[in-house]
């Protein structure tokens, strides 16, 4: 089923967040000392890539004003490289506005390209276990002469039982096309969990004119989602291409989002509207999603540094 909604221009995107940024630098300072950092991005999903593995901040403080657009390196979030008991290293990601994430599936291919840039890893290595607030995932970096271009994740099982997306409803799962008003907008919504929890809403219209700067803090905040939503909305083009936009819980509107390239993907499966192996089109890119209708979800996709420097106190 489609959802009705509003569209309109994409004017006045990053006005949410700003405030929940301001607020948490008022009643953050930031430590002694600064920060070295290497910015990466996957299909346009950029994030501040810091060596934290002997290092000890206030990071949700660093990652609201490193992230900020015009006061700062301006960014999806920070990410944080540390060791791990239990993987090679370990992933900590936070958001725009500093709230900590599970797990992002752009961020934690790019991270894999910054431990192996950090010498963190050993060169030529052919697949790298990362421990993530999702649990450990496995990372198979593509590797040329120029370095490290692309990686494919596998991201696990999704999860479609409501109380481990979660979403404040009863029953098995999986949730398919519930009823959400916000805004005046009829949203028939999929939930799906790729170790955060996501909102897909299939439209009729252009998700390109769609007013997502306004609806999707709406649906993120939404009480039906206790731990906050990302929220997709999505064109079916074929049944292997979908175009996707996404508004990121604590980030806002961004260029792509592997976690939610893949949770539209297993949404549209659901529906039966795809086959297993899927182009997701961003606005920063093509990710390709494959999942059968079982087991792991693997995303696939492309990395790039964009630049390094110093963050100073």
């Amino acid at each position: 089923m489609r959802s009705a909604g509003l569209t309109g221009d994409n004017q006045h995107m990053d006005q949410p967040l700003q405030g929940v940024q301001s607020d948490i630098r008022e009643r953050h300072r930031l430590p002694e000392g600064d920060v070295r950092f290497k910015k990466y991005h996957g299909a346009g999903n950029d994030y501040v890539y810091v060596d934290a593995r002997t290092e000890s901040r206030d990071w949700p403080a660093v990652a609201a004003d490193i992230s900020d657009r015009h006061k700062g390196v301006g960014s999806d979030g920070l990410i944080l490289m540390k060791t791990s008991e239990v993987a090679d290293l370990r992933m900590q990601m936070f958001n725009a506005d500093g709230s900590e994430g599970e797990m992002c599936g752009n961020g934690i291919r790019c991270f894999v390209r910054f431990a192996l840039d950090e010498n963190a890893l050993p060169p030529g290595v052919k697949t790298v276990e990362v421990e993530t607030g999702a649990g450990v995932l496995s990372v198979a970096p593509t590797l040329t002469d120029g370095g490290m271009t692309r990686a494919s994740v596998s991201m696990g099982p999704p999860h479609l039982i409501p109380a481990d997306i979660p979403i404040a409803l009863d029953g098995p799962g999986p949730v398919v096309d519930h009823r959400l008003s916000v805004e005046g907008a009829q949203l028939d919504i999929t939930a799906v969990s790729m170790g955060n929890p996501h909102a897909v809403a299939f439209l009729e219209e252009e998700v390109d004119d769609y007013l997502l700067w306004r609806i999707g803090p709406r649906v993120e905040h939404h009480p039906l989602f206790p731990n906050r939503v990302n929220f997709e909305i999505v064109n079916v083009l074929s049944r292997d291409r979908l175009k996707v936009r996404v508004w990121e819980r604590g980030s806002g509107l961004t260029m792509a989002c592997g976690t939610g390239a893949c949770a539209a993907v297993v949404a549209a499966r659901l529906h039966g509207y795809v086959d297993d192996a899927v182009e997701v089109d961003l606005p920063g890119g093509v990710l390709t999603v494959t999942w059968p209708g079982e087991g792991d979800v693997v995303l696939e996709g492309p990395v790039a540094e964009v630049f390094e420097g110093v963050w100073p106190d």
